[in-house]
């Protein structure tokens, strides 16, 4: 069943005058609003990372710290392919070709995730009812509060000391446990109503499951022994969930970004106002981190068009700006990646009172 939850469509001016600038902006460049060669480039070298490190780790005889050094590499690794290909081809903006996006989506199947529950999660769920509790499954962190319509338990208390640790194991526990949670109950959470699950992504879900574990487990308890495969799947796994989780947080969950309650079904603002009051930038000047985390620091501009590839973000994040200046709507954006940290640590410790 669908959200009854309904946003204004009476007074839409900002959104039509924004959109209508971004339109000219690409038709007047004569860029594609997809992917170009740079994240072809960029494909095609975290791929190339990702087998490199694989031989490395699984078929060579390698010192221990060097070992744990490629383990931590190989779990950003993991996260940059969600953040660049499998994130841009999730939402139709790595190519124009759909059935080029619908094989290079399925890069999350390959590092574990399943395609099909994310894009219901994330596409659908989180980008309409973004920071709004009982809609954006992405805030629904089991043992954190960070919504003031959660429920406040004692543990709660010492949110900020662990929070950490949860977004280490956010990974794993999503790979090898929350995506059999969802296959067997139908739902993204406990609470949410049952979704349409063809037989065709049932025989997806235990292919990619089944080949995911020949690859990343079967394979090397065979070659290099139990006790180093699970000490590099803890290591990897940890660090790509502290990276996924982390970056996920500083665009909404910090103290500038709004987490309402909604009443009557019904949100006073227009749906792209909404957007911008619980979405934040950071640290877009940033060169490198914009590389790696696919332009996510660009979070506003990916929330207000996810049809357009990251590759763009920082041109059209000044029209963006500029456009909210006008109509003097408020635009979040942390200069640096500790700004927006020390503000979300700081929404954890209110979350917890």
């Amino acid at each position: 069943m669908k959200s009854t939850i309904k946003f204004n469509n009476v007074n839409t001016l900002f959104s039509k005058s924004l959109k209508t600038r971004i339109n000219n902006y690409f038709n007047t460049s004569g860029k594609p609003r997809t992917g170009d060669w740079r994240i072809i480039l960029k494909a095609v070298i975290l791929l190339a990372s990702l087998a490199s490190l694989y031989i490395l780790l699984v078929f060579m005889q390698l010192p221990v710290a060097i070992g744990v050094l490629l383990c931590i590499v190989l779990g950003v690794n993991f996260a940059a392919i969600g953040f660049n290909i499998m994130h841009d081809a999730g939402h139709n903006s790595f190519s124009r070709n759909t059935r080029v996006n619908t094989f290079l989506s399925y890069s999350l199947n390959l590092v574990g995730g399943n395609i099909y529950f994310w894009k219901l999660k994330h596409n659908i769920a989180h980008h309409t009812y973004t920071n709004i509790e009982g809609e954006d499954h992405d805030i629904e962190i089991k043992f954190m509060r960070v919504h003031h319509d959660q429920n406040l338990r004692k543990h709660h208390k010492y949110q900020r000391f662990y929070f950490m640790f949860l977004y280490g194991a956010s990974y794993l526990a999503w790979i090898f446990f929350q995506d059999y949670e969802k296959y067997f109950r139908q739902r993204l959470g406990r609470k949410s109503d049952r979704f349409p699950f063809p037989l065709r992504e049932k025989f997806i879900f235990w292919i990619s499951k089944i080949g995911h574990l020949g690859i990343f487990v079967v394979v090397p308890v065979i070659l290099v022994g139990w006790l180093p495969t699970l000490v590099g799947l803890m290591i990897a796994g940890m660090v790509c969930g502290i990276c996924l989780a982390t970056v996920f947080q500083l665009a909404h969950v910090v103290s500038e970004t709004e987490f309402k309650t909604i009443e009557a079904d019904k949100v006073e603002e227009e749906w792209m106002i909404h957007q911008l009051q619980s979405t934040a930038n950071f640290a877009t000047k940033n060169k490198v981190l914009t590389w790696l985390l696919g332009g996510l620091n660009f979070q506003i501009e990916h929330h207000l068009f996810p049809r357009v590839s990251h590759v763009h973000y920082p041109e059209i994040n000044k029209i963006v700006q500029q456009t909210c200046h006008e109509f003097q709507i408020k635009y979040f954006e942390f200069k640096s990646f500790g700004q927006a940290f020390k503000s979300h640590v700081s929404v954890l410790k209110y979350m917890s009172n």
